[in-house]
């Protein structure tokens, strides 16, 4: 439209130029342009414009940052809600992103999946590893391919130049700030295991501060089984503990839901638990329904897993895409155990998930 209305204005300067400039003799009249002429002549400015707009289109495409986010599954657990939606969040057009998601608890299947995201050209893989283990091999392809890796929420066992960054959790931190608080509750400690996924960052962070204390003779671990962060599993673990008829005063699960299925199994059976009762109850991640079972005294610690990792990812995406350097490869985020008895109505509103 820009276009012919530009070539109507010329046509117009131009018969006044002529009648200004030309001899005294009389000018001929400018004829019409004929009905075929102008219609081609609308259809080339049309096309034109067609053309304009979709290179305008192509161009704002190319500007997307291609980016293959796999995670675990967002039913796994709040946490992984609650990181899954932080992503999803920052990820996204409006902020410069052209993102695709996959999610499984299965290592071969994220595998699989970032394979599939290296073949398909994105120009970053974001990874939680649903283990730490056997990712060597598709990370030396995404370094062949030119797309830079970037490690969130879980550590795994690789070289660090085959990835940018790692924006996780101190998973062994996790597990020892928990386990010197279960020490400092007294002696005699008799505690049930409830592990998450095995071979994950945060099993192997949970458990392997427990597994010390118990291999010290500081504590003694009654019962260890892997519930996969699922909370019915974790209850039948539980029932099943008490139906043996095995002594214990100490649930050790190493995610709240996972907590949350033991405490049915002790409500059924009608055994306390909580703030001085006859079962101490630890769970991880901080969801705000946990901490407030910890404020009614119902639980006696919670461990902070922080989901919000989003920001610190795009912040490093910012940085490479400028050229800068990552000056801190590892980025560990603060933490924190929230204990019964000194927890607030502010820590539930600032940590709560």
């Amino acid at each position: 439209m820009k276009k012919k209305v530009l070539a109507v204005l010329m046509a117009a300067t131009m018969v006044v130029g002529l009648a200004a400039c030309g001899s005294k003799e009389e000018a001929e009249p400018t004829p019409a342009p004929a009905a075929d002429d102008a219609a081609d002549a609308e259809s080339d400015a049309a096309d034109d414009a067609t053309t304009d707009d979709a290179a305008d289109a192509e161009e704002g495409d190319a500007e997307l940052i291609k980016v293959g986010i796999i995670n675990n599954d967002p039913s796994e657990s709040g946490y992984r809600t609650a990181n899954d939606a932080d992503l999803q969040k920052m990820f996204c057009e409006e902020n410069g992103y052209d993102a695709d998601f996959s999610y499984s608890l299965k290592n071969d299947e994220q595998v699989a999946a970032a394979q599939k995201y290296i073949t398909d050209g994105v120009n970053y893989l974001l990874l939680s590893a649903a283990d730490t283990a056997g990712w060597d091999s598709v990370l030396k392809d995404a370094q062949t391919a030119g797309v830079k890796v970037i490690l969130f929420d879980r550590v795994i066992d690789a070289d660090e130049s085959l990835y940018e960054a790692s924006i996780v959790s101190d998973m062994d931190k996790e597990g020892q700030t928990a386990v010197d608080w279960l020490l400092q509750q007294g002696d005699d400690l008799k505690v049930v295991h409830i592990q998450g996924h095995m071979g994950s960052a945060a099993q192997k962070g949970r458990s392997g501060a427990l597994d010390a204390a118990a291999a010290e003779g500081k504590l003694e671990i009654v019962e260890q089984q892997t519930a996969d962060w699922d909370q019915q599993q974790a209850m039948e673990i539980v029932q099943n503990v008490i139906n043996a008829k095995k002594d214990f005063n100490v649930i050790y699960a190493e995610n709240d839901g996972m907590a949350q299925g033991a405490v049915e199994a002790l409500d059924a059976a009608g055994i306390s638990h909580g703030v001085g009762k006859d079962v101490i109850i630890m769970g991880f991640d901080c969801n705000k329904w946990a901490l407030e079972e910890l404020k009614k005294g119902n639980w006696n610690y919670d461990g902070q897993c922080n989901p919000f990792q989003a920001s610190y990812i795009d912040e490093v995406i910012k940085k490479l895409e400028a050229g800068e350097a990552i000056e801190e490869k590892t980025i560990i985020l603060e933490e924190k155990g929230f204990d019964a008895t000194t927890i607030t109505d502010e820590d539930i509103e600032n940590y709560g998930i």
